[in-house]
């Protein structure tokens, strides 16, 4: 065919000044065809490319775009923008809509005229015509060879790149870049996205994969959509220079218009992989498969074209700050309706699945490391961390020294602690708890709450807490690598003992972000209904195919171990006995830094007036075997069966002058007398208890007691709790009525003690679900009243326990 075809193309050539050669392309130099397609407005691949598909696809004046054409095609030719191959489709389409429009020479001539090409005149026309009946290639004969033709080579043949006929169609792949061309382009990557090298060039496009600008668009219009016009008009107001992007935007909002514009970053991913290469930044293989990677998301998001250029213009719009819809067709048309189109093959024909394979395997490979499990999960938090891909990457000093003062000021974590102080963050009593109380709200036993919130919670029984926990986690150890505190390889152990767990108790990524989702919902509700929830953010990734979570590769390691210790229950449950004396404690106890010990151990000195271990062990000896129960029992119990006594000793007392123990023995025989606290009613042997848990735990953060003296005060506190009480519930009576009987007298005496009533209830109850353990938890030597939770993630039990 090109035997026939390209001798054709040079006579055609002829009307537009040319030289007849027997290949137009050998007419010119390259310098020459550059320079003149410059005088026609055309200075790079993409405005030939477009320039040349519009001459080939234009029905208005047929006669001269085809000429346009057939010399745009030997120019571009000729300075390198096109293959061979190329060539050939283009002139075989060509010659078809000419011969077939023109049937005769004479025809084709005459319709050039008409229209007033300049290039020619009659007597030019009657030469050109004589000249090629004699020594040219007869037009009979090229219009017969061209019905020979069934099967004409495709226009477009690097399908993977039809995509990118949003911004430009690209007429051949591979190409060859002169260093000037790469310049431009790099020029160009560093205009629109800032781009200055193939380590940002990369990241640029993995977060087009991965976020984009669709993520913050979405973020605003899910959670606009559930305010009202006052809230609307005050988050307009606080966009700054933004506002016309939040005018589109709530233009959408009001007019309903489909909320998804992911297609504005997916394309955008295939056109800078495609000027990457370009610039010398990308080899081809990489370039093709972020390309793949990019239909691969748009065929998952999207049915055709139309959908994906609709989606486009949405985002367009909100980028620029203008609403483009009324635009659409005219600015759409081209790609969707003209002839000869790069979108001609529908959207789901232009990925192979080699390619498609080639391109998610490589996407795995990328975020194959433990790092990339830990920095997904962080980027809930800080979305900002979505452009990380490894937690040893090179940090600017400030992202340092930030990390390191939220470590010191916000964690407490000292230095000296090393990577082990992680361990305190890592709390599986937490996910325990939680998974306790959501099977017994589905069984309907336990703590009560009201039907809306006990549905909420009945529902995360389908679902681990495990998620709710490591979460922090995860956002702690990634503050940790940016500290640059702690070894790498110390880090990357975390890392891969995080993933190892999350693999272990969720089968698969979307089941993970299932449960985050259910429990975030619940948890951010409970604890601070007014804070803008995680949810939303939980809920785009889970339904985003572009999001780093559905390219994580699960861990199929046999052994594993978790980043810190997981007490067993009966551990846990003695923990527990301290209370609301402290905080909640969610894991086993361990030495703190040096700075942390001596802060602890003034409180107990101040509280207590304890100095050192010998000092403790002897008090936490007396809290087992008398404690304050005994100076109740002997001093004030006898009281309560003498009235007349109790006044009298009182009256005494009051009528002299009182030292500082005459004082307190006074204000308990008071307490006596007005039965403060039910205290004459109550065994009080609980705040002994809790007292003994909790400086036993204070002890083995000092290190003044080491794990077997732990464990032994916290046997002998479960002990007696059985001994003493049937029920949390008895217990927390007892714990108020010793913590009021033995308070010192101060004038905030009624609010302590309602600030305590309340956190006892809190513990009781479980409101807030995270205010303390009591509900989860069987109380010592009772029978077992919990529903058995369906999760493996539970604390270990005893061989007795189902648990």
């Amino acid at each position: 065919m090109s035997e026939l075809l390209v001798p054709w193309w040079a006579q055609q050539l002829t009307l537009c000044g040319w030289p007849l050669v027997s290949d137009p392309r050998l007419a010119l130099s390259a310098e020459q065809a550059f320079e003149r397609l410059t005088l026609l407005g055309i200075d790079s691949r993409d405005e030939f490319a477009w320039r040349l598909w519009e001459n080939a696809s234009d029905t208005g004046e047929l006669s001269i775009a085809r000429l346009a054409a057939l010399e745009l095609l030997a120019l571009g030719s000729t300075v390198g923008w096109t293959h061979p191959r190329t060539d050939e489709a283009w002139l075989l389409a060509l010659a078809r809509d000419i011969v077939t429009s023109m049937p005769t020479l004479k025809a084709w001539l005459q319709a050039l005229t008409h229209l007033g090409d300049p290039a020619l005149d009659m007597a030019g026309q009657a030469l050109v015509a004589r000249e090629r009946q004699q020594r040219g290639v007869s037009w009979l004969k090229v219009r017969h060879s061209l019905k020979s033709i069934d099967a004409p080579a495709p226009l477009w043949p690097a399908d993977l790149w039809r995509a990118r006929a949003a911004i430009a169609p690209v007429l051949a792949w591979p190409i060859q870049c002169s260093a000037e061309e790469q310049r431009q382009q790099q020029a160009l990557l560093c205009e629109q996205g800032e781009v200055r090298g193939p380590d940002e060039l990369k990241s640029l496009l993995f977060w087009l994969a991965g976020q984009g600008h669709r993520y913050g668009w979405e973020m605003d219009a899910v959670r606009l959509a559930r305010q009202g016009a006052e809230s609307r008009v005050e988050w307009l107001s606080g966009l700054g220079d933004q506002q016309d992007y939040g005018r589109v935007l709530l233009r959408f909002l009001a007019e309903e218009e489909p909320l998804d514009w992911a297609a504005w970053d997916w394309l955008r991913l295939v056109d800078q992989a495609y000027l990457g290469y370009c610039a010398g930044w990308l080899s081809a293989s990489e370039a093709e498969v972020f390309a793949a990677h990019a239909i691969d998301l748009l065929q998952q998001r999207y049915t055709d074209w139309e959908a994906v250029a609709r989606a486009y213009q949405r985002g367009r719009s909100l980028f620029e700050g203008r609403d483009l819809r009324e635009t659409f067709d005219s600015d759409w048309s081209g790609l969707l309706v003209a002839s000869r189109s790069p979108w001609e093959t529908p959207l789901s024909r232009i990925l192979e699945e080699e390619q498609r394979h080639l391109a998610r395997a490589f996407i795995q490979r990328q975020r194959g490391e433990a790092d990339s499990w830990v920095l997904a999960i962080a980027a809930i938090r800080d979305p900002d961390l979505i452009h990380r891909r490894h937690l040893d990457e090179p940090l600017g000093q400030a992202r340092i020294q930030d990390a390191e003062r939220y470590l010191e000021e916000v964690l407490g974590l000292r230095r000296e602690e090393g990577t082990a102080g992680l361990a305190r963050f890592w709390m599986p009593a937490q996910a325990h708890h939680l998974n306790q109380l959501a099977a017994d709200s589905r069984h309907r036993v336990g703590r009560k709450s009201s039907q809306k919130a006990s549905r909420r919670l009945a529902a995360c029984a389908d679902h681990a807490a495990t998620i709710a926990m490591a979460e922090k986690y995860a956002f702690y150890l990634v503050m940790a690598a940016d500290s640059g505190r702690y070894p790498t390889s110390e880090i990357k152990a975390l890392a891969q003992s995080l993933c190892d767990v999350l693999s272990r108790f969720y089968s698969d990524l979307l089941r993970m972000l299932s449960a985050w989702h259910a429990w975030e919902t619940v948890l951010s509700q409970d604890e601070a209904p007014d804070e803008v929830s995680l949810a939303d953010d939980i809920a785009w990734h889970r339904h985003d195919p572009g999001s780093p979570f559905h390219w994580l590769t699960p861990s199929r390691s046999l052994t594993w171990l978790e980043p810190g210790v997981r007490p067993t229950l009966t551990r846990f449950t003695a923990i527990s006995l301290a209370g609301p004396l402290n905080e909640a404690l969610w894991q086993a106890p361990q030495p703190l830094a040096p700075q942390d010990r001596q802060a602890l151990g003034e409180w107990i000195e101040h509280q207590y007036a304890l100095q050192g271990a010998s000092g403790l062990i002897d008090f936490l000896d007396f809290l087992v075997e008398a404690g304050d129960r005994q100076d109740y029992q002997v001093n004030y119990a006898p009281y309560t069966l003498n009235r007349t006594r109790l006044e009298a000793e009182i009256a005494i007392l009051e009528s002299g002058e009182c030292a500082d123990e005459e004082r307190i023995h006074l204000l308990r025989l008071k307490h006596v007398r007005d039965n403060a606290c039910h205290c004459n009613d109550q065994d009080m042997t609980a705040w002994d208890i809790a007292q003994l848990v909790d400086l036993a735990l204070a002890g083995r953060q000092l290190d003044w007691l080491d794990e077997d003296r732990l464990s032994y005060y916290l046997d002998a506190a479960m002990r007696l709790a059985g001994q003493h009480y049937s029920s949390w519930h008895d217990y927390a009576e007892g714990l108020y009525s010793g913590f009021g009987f033995f308070m010192d007298d101060t004038p905030e005496r009624e609010a302590f003690l309602m600030r305590f009533r309340e956190a006892l209830n809190a513990w009781l109850e479980a409101r807030p679900l995270l205010a303390g353990a009591w509900a989860s938890l069987d109380f010592p030597g009772s029978a077992m009243t919990h529903w058995t939770s369906l999760h493996v993630d539970i604390l270990p039990g005893e061989a007795h326990h189902l648990h």
